[in-house]
């Protein structure tokens, strides 16, 4: 159930209790400005593809003096405005490059001073009374600020709040104890909307404006599910962006971003793309350019996104696009030609700083071929629906690689394991549970991995599921892909649990992944999978974390159970 305009206020009020200024910064959608928290004032940042926050600096501080020169310190910050002093001045976008300063709505004018300094060194003072009630900052794309006296604070401040609480109005309504960190997470997706040069004036939503700004394939289709829910046009929106750059192949590229795509190792630059090479490898030739992708799980998603709206004739154009992404994986990615792809590199599969990539490349994966087989059996279910293909070759090829896929199998170890350059991994991880997407492994293997997801020796950690087994000698509660816990992944395993039979397990991990976004204060990027909390080097307002809480949220909110908003 979605919200209304009358709900938006009240929902806007939730998720700005969330707004600290430290792990959420005040943006708005489309822009590039983000405003955080700096003592008892802020500090502006832009936000750009492959660059740090410390390199965008705009602002190192902005403060606000009363007539007494006393500074006001912040007092409430919403999705519209940043209050002052009790509310007495705000900070307000005056459209997507720009911030104003001023006296607030039905404040009886006063004097008052502005102060900011630059990352030069530079401090500007600018006071103001009734003849100027506030001052605009201009900061163009090169990060240069120009400031003048404004008299449109009070239509800037009506603006920004008419834009959030049109989004708001498309929040999901969910359960009560999921309600306010949902409508943090709906904050999030607004938050993180962009416009990219190569997209015309398409909206991407980005992982995140804190480091992550581009359209990445893989993000792009759990953002999608996640904004089905309250915004299906933006849905089928960001599933479009990403298929709109396939190669001649077939092959859809790694990252959409403001100059151009990550498709290949070419399109890095020079140091990148040496330390890209296949190196080590025996069978992959270590003079190509190494293809980067994501995962293939855009038949998943188009599914889960047409659920809720539906859109015959778009879906059928994105269509021809999948199947030709899946034929390329096959002709293009399995490079021993045994008819199992394989990872060319660890870029490619979502999961960069798996233990699984420690050795040689190319890396054959129980999670891909997972992959596989689910996309080609909605691939088939597709033609069954449209009539707009054959779908036995697809049913053949899934059996062909299910069949291959069972090859991994080690049922002494009870675990998938992968293979590095045809050399068998290790490592325990949670590639290895994946098989459960295709909802056809024989029941006793989907009995083991039922058991080690309960195995605390295994991933059952206080804050399941980890990324690599609590028993592996490379388990790290907080580094990356080695022993983290990550939504994505989670809800992964939850959809195959559901293909696989289980759905009362299904139901309990939900529960229990929703409880640990609200634990750990946030939709971060990955979570320690002991304590619950932020990992240190994941960044917040993560995109897909929070379209998949809401995904998630949705599906644990019945009829019965949905509240009642103020």
């Amino acid at each position: 159930m979605r919200a209304t305009a009358t709900d938006a206020p009240a929902l806007a009020a939730l998720a700005g209790e969330h707004l600290d200024l430290v792990r959420a910064p005040f943006t708005l959608p489309r822009s590039r400005l983000l405003v955080f928290r700096e003592g008892d004032g802020v500090r502006v940042h832009t936000s750009e593809y492959e660059r740090s926050l410390a390199e965008c600096r705009v602002l190192d501080s902005l403060v606000v003096r009363d007539a007494h020169d006393a500074v006001l310190p912040i007092t409430r910050v919403l999705p519209q405005r940043v209050e002052f002093g009790g509310g007495f001045a705000t900070l307000v976008f005056a459209g997507p490059g720009a911030l104003s300063v001023g006296i607030a709505a039905g404040k009886a004018v006063d004097r008052f001073t502005v102060e900011w300094t630059t990352p030069g060194g530079a401090t500007t003072r600018c006071t103001l009374d009734a003849a100027g009630p506030a001052v605009r900052l201009d900061i163009a794309a090169d990060r240069s600020l120009s400031a003048g006296a404004s008299v449109a604070h009070l239509a800037n401040a009506a603006a920004s709040e008419a834009i959030w609480l049109d989004w708001f109005s498309r929040c999901p309504l969910v359960r009560d104890d999921l309600q306010s960190m949902t409508a943090l997470c709906w904050w999030v997706l607004g938050a993180n909307i962009v416009e990219l040069p190569a997209l015309g004036s398409a909206r991407a939503v980005v992982p995140s404006k804190i480091g992550y700004v581009g359209l990445w394939q893989w993000d792009a289709y759990f953002i999608a599910v996640g904004l089905r829910h309250g915004d299906p046009e933006l849905a089928r929106e960001q599933l479009e962006l990403a298929f709109r750059f396939a190669s001649d192949d077939g092959q859809l590229p790694d990252v959409v971003h403001e100059h151009g795509v990550l498709a290949t190792s070419d399109d890095l630059p020079r140091a990148d793309r040496d330390r890209l090479r296949r190196a080590g490898s025996t069978i992959a030739d270590p003079a190509a350019p190494v293809p980067l992708t994501k995962p293939p799980l855009a038949a998943w998603a188009l599914a889960k996104v047409l659920e809720v709206e539906e859109a015959d004739a778009w879906a059928r154009a994105q269509l021809v696009i999948i199947r030709r992404s899946q034929d390329w994986w096959f002709a293009g990615s399995d490079l021993d030609g045994d008819g199992m792809p394989e990872y060319g590199h660890p870029y490619s599969s979502g999961l960069d700083d798996s233990p699984i990539f420690d050795g040689p490349l190319p890396t054959t994966s129980p999670d891909l071929a997972a992959y596989l087989v689910r996309q080609d059996l909605e691939l088939a279910r597709f033609a069954e629906q449209f009539r707009d293909a054959d779908a036995a070759p697809h049913v053949a090829r899934a059996e062909r690689t299910l069949a291959l896929l069972l090859g991994l199998w080690d049922d002494e170890r009870g675990l998938f394991h992968a293979k590095a350059a045809g050399e068998r991994v290790g490592s325990d991880t949670v590639v290895g549970l994946m098989p459960l997407l295709t909802g056809r492994l024989p029941e006793p293997i989907g009995e083991r991995l039922l058991a080690a997801l309960a195995d605390e020796r295994r991933f059952a950690t206080p804050w399941a599921v980890p990324t690599v087994a609590a028993s592996d000698p490379d388990f790290s509660p907080e580094r990356m892909w080695r022993g983290p816990v990550w939504v994505n992944t989670n809800v992964l395993v939850i959809e195959g649990l559901r293909a696989s039979g289980h759905p009362d397990a299904a139901r309990e991990l939900a529960e229990r992944t929703v409880a640990l976004v609200m634990h750990g204060g946030g939709p971060h990027e990955y979570f320690n999978s002991v304590t619950g909390e932020k990992a240190p080097t994941a960044t917040t307002a993560f995109g897909w974390s929070a379209a998949l809480f809401i995904d998630l949220a949705v599906g644990l909110s019945g009829p019965a159970t949905l509240p009642q908003v103020e």
